[in-house]
Order: structure tokens, then C-alpha cells, then sequence
């Protein structure tokens, strides 16, 4: 049987740019040379893609590193319209060999919230993970928060500002409605990048200030007691979940330092030792969430705890981290899917939806 060409797309125009590419290289590391030929193909930070090698991931170790404008050689586009080449030099007109599939392994705004997914879609290109609508209502938490209140699932209490409007409510007011401390959080980032918890009126002046450098609307949420756990999904149309697992914090709240920076930020308990009622419970929840947010492929959904069993969905990442700390593929390995047999079941899947939808009527024909 032939191998498959997948194109590994990593980094992007985002605050999780670094992120990303950890990811990417892990991903790399695990795919099976022995199906699958690897495109590696790099988004520099002012958007531009290009063709890169193994070595440019291998000096991505630092958690810091980024994608040097230009870094890999010659730009590439993307050609709309099912024609092949779809990826073709912008300099040499030259086309790369077609891609059965792209792995998306970017995290945040123009890559995480249907962006990328909508230019796949165009060029008619299968693809990892959640299609555009599923990547855009999952990036935003504001609308995230919204659908899912509407199926019934639960969420934590939170009010939506702007710009505009952010400056004219009170500490004091939100006090009132959520009890301090609370948390303030950009609706469209991840990571945890831009989040701050606010006990007074001076923390929360800081906390619009730096949420709105990375969105233009913020949200305030009330703070939940209770343990942080994580649960992964996998499927198209009959996703399953995970065992579940706990983030133990060891800084004042699971932040980007917590999660990236610092090696000792965080335990991670797999399983996480919840009673099997509360498990399944979470587990349920988790696939629900999955379905009401119209995902596809993977995503790893986020809860508050508490002591009493309730359980409150705290946001859904639908392009989860796949770093060798990272939750998604560490539950899946506890649940007995091995991180190389996870990638290849991805990559299946997305061929799967892909197949599906070219089934889809495109013109207008009666019936009979």
C-alpha cells in the first residue's frame, strides 16, 4: 500500500506560536515513517507559509523558540478550488506533490478558530479535527458559552465586555455578581494567555487592560472551588471520550507559565481519581460538548469539579496540545490508544469526513 503524504502545518500568527511548534515536533517524532511521508510546513509569525526540515523543529526544544520570517525557504501558496497541486512556490510557480491530509498542529487565533480550516476547505484539502464552524463557536468562549447554556450543559456564570464597554463596569459591580476573587480571560486565546484572577479594583483594571491586548472582548467568570479535570474526545460522528485526568496547579491558577514555562507548574493525575459516577458523568458531558459545539476529529474538554459532583464545562480546545506534557495525548495513551496509533486514527478520521463530504450534492437536482 502507497504511504500517505501528510503536511504537518505548525506556528502561525498567534500568542500560542511557540506552543505550536513543540507540538508540531512531538507530532512529527510519532508519526510512522512507515505509512505516512511528512510535508512539513511552517506559518512564520507575519503569516507567510514555507516548506521546512526536521532540523528547523529540532531547534524549536526551547519553549521559546519561534519561526523565523521566512525560515525553510521559498513561500508557499494555497490554491482554492480542488485543483492539484493545492501547494504551490510562490516564486518558482512550482508545485509540491498533492497532499492526501493536513495535520493542523496550531494553536489560537488564525489557526485554532476556522481560519486555516476554511482555506483547507477551499482547496478542497482533508484535514485533522474540527471544520469551520466547529473551530470557530470552540475558539470563542463568549459563543462557546452560549450554545452550550442552550443544550442544557453547564457552564460557568460570566458576562461578555468590550473595548468599549469594559471600562464603565465596576469591580465592585462584578463583586456583587460573582462574589471575588473572579477571573477575567480574553473570549478568543488559549494557553491561558491573557487570563488574570482579580481580587480587588486594581486587578481588574490590569485585567481588561491585558485581556483586551489579545481579543477585542473579554469575559468575567466567576470563580469555581473545585478541581480541575480534563477529559479527550475522539471521533466524527460517534466520538468516544477518554478516561479523565486532573491538572493539580501549582501556581495561583493554571497560567501559560504554569502550562509552558515552568517544568514543576503543574501534577498531572491520570486517572484522575474521581468516583465512577462522577467520571462517567464528566466523560458524558465531554461527548455532549463535543456534539453541541459541531466538532470532529479530536478535542480535549476542560471542567471545574467541586466537592459536592457538580460539574461545570469550563471550554473546549478543539486543536488540544501535543507536547509531551500535554493532556490529550497522555489520556488516550491511560485509555489505551498509544500516541502513534492516536495519530494515525486522527489522520484516518479526517480521510473519513473528508470522503463523506464529498458525497454532499453541489447542485440543484429534482428528485426523481
Amino acid at each position: 500500500m502507497a504511504k500517505k503524504r501528510v503536511g504537518i502545518l505548525f506556528g502561525g500568527k498567534s500568542v500560542e506560536h511557540e506552543v505550536s511548534l513543540q507540538s508540531a515536533r512531538n507530532v512529527f517524532e510519532a508519526v510512522d515513517p512507515a505509512k505516512f511521508d511528512v510535508v512539513l510546513i511552517g506559518i512564520d509569525k507575519a503569516g507567510q507559509w514555507h516548506v521546512c526540515d526536521a532540523a528547523l523543529l529540532g531547534a524549536a526544544a526551547s519553549p521559546k523558540a519561534e519561526l523565523a520570517a521566512g525560515a525553510g525557504g521559498e513561500s508557499l501558496a494555497l490554491v482554492p478550488g480542488g485543483t492539484e497541486p493545492a501547494l504551490v512556490g510562490v516564486g518558482s510557480h512550482r508545485g509540491l506533490p498533492p497532499l492526501d491530509v493536513v495535520f493542523p498542529v496550531l494553536h489560537g487565533t488564525y489557526g485554532e478558530d476556522g481560519t486555516v480550516q476554511g482555506l483547507l476547505k477551499l482547496a478542497n484539502v482533508p484535514f485533522v479535527g474540527a471544520g469551520v464552524l466547529g473551530s470557530a463557536v470552540g475558539m470563542d468562549k463568549d459563543i462557546a458559552k452560549r450554545i452550550l447554556r442552550d443544550a442544557g450543559i453547564p457552564v460557568t456564570r460570566s458576562v461578555t465586555l468590550t473595548a468599549r464597554t469594559a471600562p464603565g463596569v465596576t469591580f465592585e459591580e462584578l463583586a456583587g455578581k460573582f462574589g471575588a476573587p473572579f477571573f477575567v480571560k480574553p473570549a478568543n486565546s488559549g494557553s491561558s494567555v491573557g487570563v488574570s484572577k482579580v481580587r480587588d479594583a486594581a486587578s481588574w483594571a490590569a485585567a481588561r487592560t491585558e485581556a483586551l491586548r489579545y481579543d477585542r472582548k473579554l469575559l468575567v467568570e466567576e470563580f469555581i472551588s473545585g478541581r480541575e479535570i480534563e477529559v479527550a474526545v475522539l471521533g466524527n460522528d460517534d466520538p468516544r471520550a477518554s478516561v479523565p485526568g486532573e491538572i493539580i496547579p501549582q501556581h495561583d491558577f493554571y497560567s501559560y507559565e504554569a502550562k509552558y514555562l515552568d517544568e514543576n507548574g503543574a501534577l498531572l493525575r491520570i486517572p484522575a481519581g474521581l468516583t465512577p459516577a462522577i467520571g462517567e458523568r464528566v466523560r458524558q458531558l465531554a461527548v455532549d460538548t463535543f456534539i453541541a459545539l459541531d466538532c470532529a476529529g479530536m478535542a480535549r474538554v476542560d471542567f471545574f469539579v467541586c466537592a459536592d459532583g457538580r460539574a461545570y464545562v469550563n471550554e473546549i480546545n478543539t486543536i488540544p496540545g501535543f507536547t509531551k506534557i500535554s493532556m490529550y495525548p497522555k489520556l488516550w495513551e491511560a485509555t489505551g490508544v498509544p500516541y502513534r496509533d492516536l495519530i494515525e486514527r486522527l489522520i484516518d478520521l479526517a480521510i473519513e469526513r473528508h470522503q463523506r463530504e464529498q458525497q454532499i450534492e453541489t447542485s440543484y437536482r429534482p428528485a426523481g
